[in-house]
């Protein structure tokens, strides 16, 4: 989820610390509690520091290390440890218990998205994204504000608020990932090319009835689309070329992030006068007819690295980034 997100669900985690007895009792345990699940709801996003060692750095582990099982029980551990040092007298256990739901909460919800995270480490370095809540999702946002302004304006006690919340946001992922699955079949029926051996995957938007699809129909071929209103359409093709640059720039740091991190990375090449430009794509994400999320290589005639850019750009700023037209 985005920050804003994480925010409102920590203050919300602190209402529902309420329904403790040992918080709803003690004021000093109460503020503890309150910083805690703020803190905890936002610690494993910490890693966003790496983009000052460079997009490379932090696209490679974004969601990596920071939401593995270990950093779970260690930002758990070192926010408790604060919090008791500052709020001595405060019962420590309860803290814990609080810290650790709100980072546990930040991590699973993480994995409802696109981008996913590497939440199974170190069994496994698989990236999880179940494609089934949008980053930003309108409805999880607005309905913690309407919680916390009836808190704070005092219309109902926390111990009434935030259950009934929290079932309700409860109930609203079941019913996500039902419909998650229904439209997987859906797609399938619709296309009129269905084959069982063709890959596909359906991206949540930032509206609740509108996905994109994306159909891998052999390595290398892709078909994007959308469904919307119940209905598939096919609206662009994606094929992936063949050269010794783009298998060159697999030697690349930048590139070699991008493909750490995703499985429908897409390779074109553009030759000029000065060498080779390489540009992968994540397909996943297209916007607007475009697809923002690139790693970019230009190399020499002897694939010797000249300038790279690894990131979310559009196509003009991409440009503007490696100064193409200079060479």
């Amino acid at each position: 989820m985005d920050t804003g997100t994480h925010l409102v669900v920590g203050l919300g985690l602190a209402g529902l610390a309420y329904v403790d007895p040992a918080v709803a009792s003690d004021s000093l345990l109460a503020t503890a509690v309150l910083i805690g699940t703020v803190l905890g709801s936002q610690a494993p996003d910490l890693d966003g520091l790496l983009r000052f060692r460079g997009n490379a750095s932090y696209i490679r582990n974004h969601r990596g290390k920071s939401h593995s099982l270990p950093a779970v029980a260690i930002w758990t551990a070192l926010i408790t440890l604060m919090l008791a040092i500052l709020f001595q007298g405060a019962s420590v256990m309860h803290i814990a218990l609080w810290v650790f739901i709100a980072v546990s909460f930040h991590v699973f919800s993480d994995l409802f998205n696109t981008y996913g995270t590497q939440a199974m480490r170190p069994i496994t370095e698989k990236w999880i994204s179940w494609n089934i809540i949008h980053i930003f999702d309108p409805f999880i946002f607005t309905s913690h504000l309407i919680a916390i302004f009836m808190w704070s304006v005092h219309l109902a006690t926390p111990k009434q608020i935030f259950p009934a919340l929290y079932v309700l946001i409860a109930l609203y992922y079941v019913w996500r990932t039902l419909v998650h699955a229904a439209i997987g079949r859906r797609i399938k029926l619709q296309d009129p090319q269905y084959d069982p051996g063709h890959q596909y995957i359906w991206i949540p938007t930032i509206h609740l009835y509108s996905w994109n699809v994306v159909k891998r129909t052999a390595p290398g071929d892709y078909t994007l689309g959308e469904f919307r209103g119940g209905k598939l359409r096919w609206v662009d093709k994606a094929h992936c070329h063949s050269h010794p640059a783009i298998d060159a720039s697999k030697n690349h740091p930048d590139v070699q992030a991008f493909l750490y991190f995703t499985s429908t990375a897409c390779a074109e090449m553009k030759e000029h006068s000065w060498g080779y430009e390489v540009r992968w794509t994540d397909v996943r994400y297209r916007h607007r007819k475009q697809y923002p999320f690139v790693a970019v290589l230009l190399m020499d005639k002897q694939y010797e690295p000249i300038d790279s850019y690894v990131g979310w750009l559009s196509e003009g700023r991409v440009e503007k980034k490696l100064k193409i037209s200079t060479y």
